[in-house]
């Protein structure tokens, strides 16, 4: 009893703080989803199909950077109460911000894309449903889901934050039936290359990592926690809040590679760089359980980004002219290009690389105005960015761009 007592005495404020700290938890779960969509399913599996555990490291630095770029995001919102979007507004010339926001809403049209096209190939190899049928129901599902926020955002960040854990049980399920070579993986943490083609596509890792759409989201949903903890209380949570989240969307990317890794990697067994062919890869190397656990996961990350980009579309036209559009009518105007290429019965695995490509071309509208930001005074007072902070978050921005120019360029040149 005495043993029990005292075990007690120690949980007891344990409890105490996550009680203090569940709050918290959500945008950055939100925010997370991004990172393990369904345009990081192809590339991911892709590279440990072709080249084993060698390109570990970069998932690694991907999820690095992406923790990185995220607190800063979250930050912004915390401390001024307002996002990215409506701070260009605030600090920019109005034709610059207009500028912004339509490039903005292109990409939001281009994540989009790949979020229904996923879900569209998901319910295709669950139920053979047509894929025009299908990016209907996805999208459908996506307004259900953003319909939650009538009901305060948090039931949203929660079935978010759920879908999130769906595709991380999926994987893991996996991971543990098809096992993994320790000494490869460590070797994996090195790095290196083999040739330009792990060249290519660890840039595409690497380049393709930060969504712009959720560096402006993410800034948007800190904004609403401001007033339940001190300051420097709040930014240690969303702190932790970043940390967990891109956390778990991190290990969802390291485990479709490691999948890949072990089940691919000099198997010859075919078609592993295209959606279908991963799930039919799975069940020849493995079984059905593991293909339909690979579809399901795809099916909630279809789900749940489509329904994110949606939101951080809202967020993003509210903050650059000040105005919304019904949401419908937004999933109406976003959808319109991933339906046009499924009824036209194109290659839904080279759609979703384009999409990516064209994502790219945000990512450098959203990165620098977020590092100019977070690094003034005026903006953010005591909490601006420290040098070292700011230099650091300067490289991977920069690395970032140079990398998406790279692929950009590659991938138009060699199409």
């Amino acid at each position: 009893m005495v043993v029990l007592d005292n075990a007690a005495e120690l949980v007891q404020p344990l409890r105490r703080h996550a009680a203090r700290l569940a709050p918290w938890f959500g945008p950055a779960f939100v925010a997370a989803i991004a990172y393990a969509d369904p345009g990081n399913f192809a590339t991911n599996f892709t590279g440990g199909a072709a080249f084993g555990y060698q390109l570990v490291w970069v998932i690694v630095a991907a999820n690095l950077m992406a923790m990185l770029i995220q607190s800063l995001s979250a930050k912004l919102g915390l401390v001024t109460g307002r996002n990215l979007a409506e701070l260009c507004r605030d600090h920019l010339p109005r034709p610059v911000t207009r500028g912004l926001w339509v490039q903005a809403e292109l990409v939001a049209m281009a994540t989009d894309l790949a979020e229904i096209i996923g879900g569209a190939l998901a319910l295709a190899l669950l139920f053979g449903v047509p894929l025009p049928v299908g990016g209907l129901i996805t999208c459908l599902v996506a307004v259900a889901l953003l319909g939650l926020q009538n009901r305060g955002v948090r039931r949203f960040e929660r079935v978010i934050a759920g879908l999130l854990g769906i595709i991380l049980l999926g994987f893991l399920y996996t991971v543990l039936r098809s096992g993994t070579d320790g000494p490869a993986l460590a070797a994996g943490l090195v790095p290196s290359f083999s040739g330009t083609d792990s060249l290519l596509l660890a840039t595409g890792i690497l380049g393709a990592t930060v969504m712009p759409h959720v560096i402006y989201l993410h800034s948007a949903l800190t904004t609403t926690r401001r007033s339940e903890l001190g300051m420097r209380q709040a930014l240690r949570a969303q702190r932790t809040d970043t940390l967990v989240a891109l956390g778990l969307a991190g290990l969802v990317n390291l485990a479709m590679l490691l999948i890949a890794a072990r089940l691919f990697f000099g198997s010859g067994i075919p078609g592993t760089d295209t959606l279908e062919g991963i799930h039919a890869g799975l069940g020849v190397a493995l079984d059905q359980q593991a293909a339909l656990a690979f579809a399901l996961a795809l099916l909630a990350a279809g789900f749940a980004s489509s329904s994110v980009g949606t939101y951080a579309g809202q967020v993003v036209m509210r903050g650059f002219i000040g105005r919304t559009i019904p949401l419908f009518l937004r999933r109406l105007l976003t959808m319109a290009p991933a339906m046009v290429i499924l009824l036209l019965g194109a290659d839904p695995t080279t759609a979703l690389v384009w999409s990516q490509v064209v994502l790219s071309f945000g990512v450098p509208f959203a990165l620098i105005p977020l590092v100019w930001l977070t690094r003034r005074k005026d903006v953010l007072g005591a909490h601006a960015n420290r040098g070292i902070t700011t230099a650091t978050a300067s490289t991977v921005a920069v690395l970032v761009i140079a990398l998406n120019v790279f692929l950009i360029i590659r991938t138009v040149t060699v199409s």
